[in-house]
């Protein structure tokens, strides 16, 4: 039996869960809006567009949860906390109708971990489906199966995601953080550390952001601009869940915590833009202009912003990784450093290099995914500067020397390797 979703509930109405509801409403469904309050509902259904509003409810947790009975897809987008989503779906199970698929928005919690000892009906109807914010804008969305969840519940979804939601869908394992924010976050929180040493040599932070944008096919925000827009007390949760979970020997266990400045940073509230101030700020004077500054990260005081110092920096995707330069070496040890993590999680978070490159290409608007890059700089140039420095190659850099190849992709870009050594077509 297929399963077809035309009605959504989703259960919780911040940020994700509003952008859920009123995506689900655009296109055609049905849609429930339950949170703690019907005044906390109602303001998640207001990112309803006014000619989509008709399509959906709104109650709360406790007077309107047995109305879920009559939807196809229950989405948990609730507080990232593996215990109150559980209480949530321990009420939710016995109300659902059969049939019906269920899951969690979260970020990066594991699946096991939320169906860890509920019964045989949930776990066989239960996946991730993670969303990236906002919601109606970003086109990565990441289905993730438990052990027991049945393959038509994931066909369900990925039709769902593809055909009515017009997003890219990615295959991602049950493992921390998924693959979206398992490289990203790698990318931030090993940033802010091996940035330091940069900035005591005197490397502005304006040039660390610059460096790390559009000469490696980044978004302008680069480093310090783009943890800004995420916010602090977010990529805290995600360091300390990665510790938690992440595997012993991990490379991206060496950055689960703050440096000193970041970390005062936190705890005094200066947690980005959302706070009015995160490593920059933008001040509206009396005479209608801005005035910019940034977060001295060495002195812990306020400054004028500064221009980048990109002298010397070229202009073609990815090649600063291989100047000698300071600003050479910044983008070789961040940003290649995250290259060789990437290529380093396969099988682990999926099954091949195209679900990775498609997911980071989505979700963080990278020019091209890891593995994309690769080809494009030329992954024998990677092969041996990893090799100058005695490093051990990461599994898919290994795959691709031992077979003797010199991209990942081939015959323009429908074949890619596999871990086996061979190539496949593309999906």
């Amino acid at each position: 039996m297929s399963r077809q979703i035309e009605s959504v509930a989703v259960l919780g109405c911040g940020t994700m869960g509003s952008g859920i509801g009123a995506a689900s409403a655009a296109a055609g469904c049905r849609v429930l809006m339950l949170d703690v309050t019907n005044e906390a509902a109602e303001k998640g259904a207001a990112a309803v567009d006014e000619e989509h509003r008709h399509l959906v409810t709104t109650g709360n947790f406790v007077d309107d949860l047995d109305k879920i009975g009559d939807y196809d897809w229950i989405c948990e987008a609730i507080i990232e906390d593996v215990d109150t989503k559980r209480e949530l779906f321990e009420k939710v199970e016995p109300l659902r109708k059969d049939g019906s698929v269920i899951s969690s928005n979260t970020s990066g919690i594991p699946l096991r971990d939320i169906s860890e000892g509920f019964g045989g009906r949930f776990r066989s109807d239960v996946a991730i489906t993670h969303f990236f914010n906002p919601v109606r804008v970003m086109k990565l969305f990441e289905l993730v199966p438990g052990e027991d969840t049945s393959a038509e519940v994931i066909e369900a979804f990925a039709s769902f995601g593809a055909n009515q939601l017009d997003k890219g869908v990615v295959h991602a394992k049950d493992t921390v953080n998924f693959i979206g924010n398992r490289i990203g976050c790698f990318f931030m929180l090993s940033g802010l550390h091996k940035a330091k040493p940069f900035l005591i040599d005197d490397m502005s932070q304006e040039t660390v952001d610059a460096v790390l944008g559009k000469p490696v096919g980044l978004p302008p925000t680069g480093l310090y601009g783009l943890i800004d827009l995420i916010g602090l007390d977010v990529m805290d949760l995600v360091g300390k869940n990665l510790a938690v979970n992440l595997a012993e020997g991990d490379a991206g266990l060496g950055y689960t915590e703050f440096p000193g400045a970041e970390q005062r940073m936190l705890n005094r509230g200066q947690l980005g833009r959302k706070a009015g101030a995160g490593f920059g700020k933008m001040t509206k004077l009396d005479d209608g202009s801005r005035h910019k500054e940034t977060f001295d990260l060495l002195s812990e005081e306020w400054r004028d912003f500064s221009d980048p110092d990109l002298e010397g920096v070229p202009t073609d995707l990815g090649e600063v990784m291989f100047t000698d330069s300071p600003q050479g070496e910044l983008a070789w040890d961040v940003f290649g450093g995250t290259l060789r993590y990437a290529a380093d999680l396969v099988p682990e978070i999926a099954d091949d290099i195209v679900n990775i490159d498609n997911a980071i290409r989505w979700g963080f608007n990278w020019a091209k995914g890891p593995f994309e890059l690769l080809d494009a700089i030329g992954c024998d140039r990677v092969i041996d500067k990893i090799e100058a420095e005695g490093a051990e190659l990461p599994a898919m850099l290994a795959v691709l020397k031992n077979a003797n190849s010199p991209s990942f992709y081939r015959a323009d870009g429908t074949e890619y390797l596999s871990l086996d050594g061979q190539y496949h077509p593309r999906p």
